[in-house]
C-alpha cells in the first residue's frame, strides 16, 4: 500500500511538474527585471503575444501528437495557408473570407497528410517529410504568382483593429474551449490515447485508427489555420521565411508542457500552453541577460533532453506493447 501510495505522489508531482517549471522560470524573470528596472507589464505582454500562435498551433498539434504520430510540416502548412489567405484578402478586402480561406486551405493540407498516409499505409511522418518538401515548393510559386516580388503583404490598416493580444487571446480561448471539450469530455479524446498507448488492443476493440488520425489531423488544420490568420493580423507581410520555426517550436512547447513523446494516455490539451508560454519565458529570460544566441540554442537542447528523458524514464515501464 505505501508503495502504491509513493508511486502515486510521485506521478503527481511529475505531471505537476511543467507548470511548477513555469511559475519558477516566471519567479526568475520577475527577479532578472526588477534587478535590471524592466519594465515588467511591457515584458509579460510582449511574452504572451510571442507565445499565443505557437499555443494555437501546438493545442491542434495535441491531436496527432497523443496518435503516437507527428507532423513537421506545420510550418510549411501555415506559410501556405498565410499566403492564400492574404492574396483572398487582397482580391476581396473580406477578413472573414481571409480567415475562411487560411482555416480551409490549412485543413485540406492536413487531410491531404493523412489520407496520404491511409491509402499507402505510410507512417505519418514520412508522408509529413514529403508535404514539407511539396509545401516549401508551393510556398515559392504562390509568391512569384502574386507578382509583387519576394513578398505577399496585406495593409497594416486593415488588421489594425484587431491586432491586439485580447483579439489574440479571445481566439486562443476559444480553440482551447474547442480543444478540452472534445478531448477531455468526449470519446475523440479517449479513443486517441487509446490508440496512442497501445494501437494493436486499440485495433483488436474494433478501434478504426485511420479515422481517428483524419480526425486529429482535422483539429490540428484547425489549430494552422487559426495560427495563419493570427500570423498575417501580427505581421502583415509574408515571405517564405514565415512560419519557419513553428514546426521545431511545437515539438519543444509539448515535450516542456509534460507531454511523452509516444503520445498515449499522458497526453493532455494543456502541454501546448504550458510548454509554449515556458519556452518563450525562457528565451526572454536569456535575451535579458544578454547570452549568445548559439548558448541559448544549447541552454534549450539540453533542457529538451532532460525533459524527454524523464518523460520517457517514467512511462517506459509502463507502455503497453505495441
Amino acid at each position: 500500500m505505501k508503495n502504491r501510495q509513493r508511486k502515486i505522489n510521485a506521478a503527481g508531482i511529475l505531471n505537476a511538474a511543467p507548470v511548477i517549471g513555469l511559475i519558477l522560470l516566471a519567479a526568475v524573470f520577475v527577479i532578472i527585471a526588477l534587478v535590471k528596472d524592466i519594465n515588467l507589464s511591457y515584458s509579460f505582454k510582449n511574452i504572451v503575444n510571442q507565445s499565443i500562435i505557437t499555443m494555437v498551433v501546438a493545442t491542434g498539434a495535441i491531436y496527432i501528437y497523443t496518435l503516437g504520430a507527428f507532423d513537421i510540416s506545420l510550418g510549411a502548412s501555415m506559410c501556405v495557408s498565410a499566403i492564400v489567405g492574404a492574396m483572398a484578402f487582397n482580391r476581396t478586402g473580406s477578413l472573414a473570407v481571409m480567415l475562411a480561406v487560411c482555416l480551409g486551405c490549412a485543413v485540406l493540407i492536413s487531410l491531404i497528410s493523412s489520407l496520404l498516409a491511409s491509402v499507402f499505409n505510410l507512417p505519418v511522418f514520412v508522408t509529413t517529410i514529403a508535404m514539407l518538401s511539396l509545401l516549401n515548393a508551393l510556398v515559392m510559386v504562390l509568391i512569384r504568382a502574386n507578382g509583387t516580388g519576394d513578398v505577399v503583404q496585406v495593409p497594416a490598416a486593415a488588421v489594425r483593429s484587431i491586432n491586439n493580444v485580447w483579439f489574440r487571446l479571445l481566439v486562443l480561448a476559444l480553440f482551447m474551449i474547442l480543444c478540452v471539450t472534445t478531448f477531455n469530455y468526449m470519446k475523440l479524446g479517449r479513443q486517441e490515447k487509446f490508440v496512442g498507448g497501445n494501437p494493436l488492443c486499440a485495433k483488436l476493440t474494433g478501434m478504426n485508427a485511420k479515422k481517428l488520425s483524419v480526425i486529429g489531423f482535422m483539429m490540428a488544420g484547425i489549430g494552422v489555420g487559426l495560427g495563419a490568420f493570427l500570423t498575417i493580423v501580427y505581421a502583415p507581410t509574408l515571405s517564405r521565411n514565415t512560419a519557419g520555426s513553428v514546426g521545431m517550436d511545437v515539438i519543444i512547447s509539448i515535450v516542456f508542457g509534460g507531454m511523452p513523446v509516444s503520445g498515449g494516455a499522458r497526453s493532455r490539451i494543456t502541454s501546448a500552453a504550458v510548454g509554449a508560454l515556458s519556452m518563450t519565458m525562457l528565451s526572454q529570460i536569456m535575451l535579458v541577460l544578454n547570452l549568445d544566441s548559439g548558448i541559448s540554442q544549447m541552454v534549450k537542447a539540453a533542457i529538451f533532453l532532460l525533459v524527454v528523458s524523464v518523460s520517457m524514464l517514467n512511462s517506459r515501464k509502463q507502455i503497453l506493447p505495441r
